[in-house]
């Protein structure tokens, strides 16, 4: 006999407190519980169940047996639910997490095509400039640029970007251009506020030489896109990665403050909950993403 079945009518005399209820939870007859539980004894060679004319109670062997066989069952009933909601179309609300610089400028123009491709999920994006608790505050995806924090999330690298200094014609016809990282202490600078440290930029020097830059900011903000509109204004220099200063510097609004130094590259990443498979609506968009910025690279934006 199966296994599996044998095990299933045996953990249901024991919820059930008898062979009739048990019955009726299987939709089976009560000599076919019976004989499952005879034939799972027999294989094993043990008596699992105290049989009375009043009623049935596991044995100290059955007892044991019970709680290793329902954990087995329902295991199984997991992998069965596995395969269904693998195969269903996706579907639900779908909560994301994203940069707002990001949100805006490169998520929110692409949504529009995710949604009629996917017209069973409603999207539900949350633009904020801090890293939030995906499992505590209920969201199913987070878009995340850098270095990753360690954690248990799992991620898919979507694209990469890169960090420079820039800053307006008119700030460098002013003040001149800084010819290498030390020249900046006399320079004003603009920082962004969110990182952990708002007032030291982490660069490479021509040589390869690792530098940490602590420098005074003219102007702190918490908003990429405000610091690429101070950094057009001509109010100093700002270290912004690709995807915000491409298309000002296309247009001549900025140029690179020091052209010689090595590039940081970053990466953008869909970071998602831990668990043993990915829902069909986590796993359609961060799949959308992927093919929406798989062109993409650090020059492109």
């Amino acid at each position: 006999m199966d296994r599996l079945t044998e095990m299933e009518a045996f953990a249901a005399v024991v919820d059930q407190g008898g062979f009739t209820d048990a019955a009726k939870k299987l939709g089976i007859s009560k000599s076919a519980v019976s004989k499952h539980v005879s034939s799972l004894e027999a294989r094993l060679g043990a008596r699992l169940l105290n049989r009375t004319t009043r009623r049935v109670s596991p044995t100290e062997i059955g007892l044991a047996y019970y709680d290793r066989a329902r954990r087995v069952l329902n295991d199984a009933g997991e992998a069965d639910a596995l395969v269904t909601a693998m195969q269903s179309a996706p579907s639900g609300l779908l909560r994301i997490s994203v940069a707002t610089d990001f949100g805006v400028n490169h998520l929110s123009p692409v949504l529009g095509e995710f949604l009629r491709e996917y017209p069973e999920i409603t999207v539900n994006m949350v633009l904020n400039n801090r890293y939030v608790e995906l499992i505590s505050e209920g969201f199913d995806l987070a878009v995340r640029i850098g270095e990753l924090e360690d954690s248990s999330l799992r991620a898919r690298k979507l694209a990469e970007t890169k960090k420079r200094m820039v800053g307006a014609p008119s700030y460098f016809e002013k003040y001149g251009k800084p010819r290498r990282i030390d020249d900046l202490n006399e320079h004003k600078l603009l920082h962004y506020s969110n990182q952990a440290s708002t007032n030291v930029w982490k660069l490479t020097a021509p040589s390869g030489e690792k530098r940490q830059v602590r420098t005074s900011g003219w102007l702190t903000v918490n908003d990429g896109q405000s610091l690429l509109n101070a950094a057009i204004s001509g109010l100093g220099i700002a270290y912004l990665p690709s995807f915000l200063y491409a298309d000002a510097m296309r247009k001549g609004l900025l140029e690179e403050a020091i052209p010689d130094l090595p590039e940081e590259r970053l990466g953008i990443f869909a970071v998602y909950p831990p668990g043993r498979y990915t829902q069909p609506k986590v796993r359609a968009f961060i799949d959308f993403l992927v093919q929406t910025f798989k062109d993409k690279g650090p020059d492109d934006w």
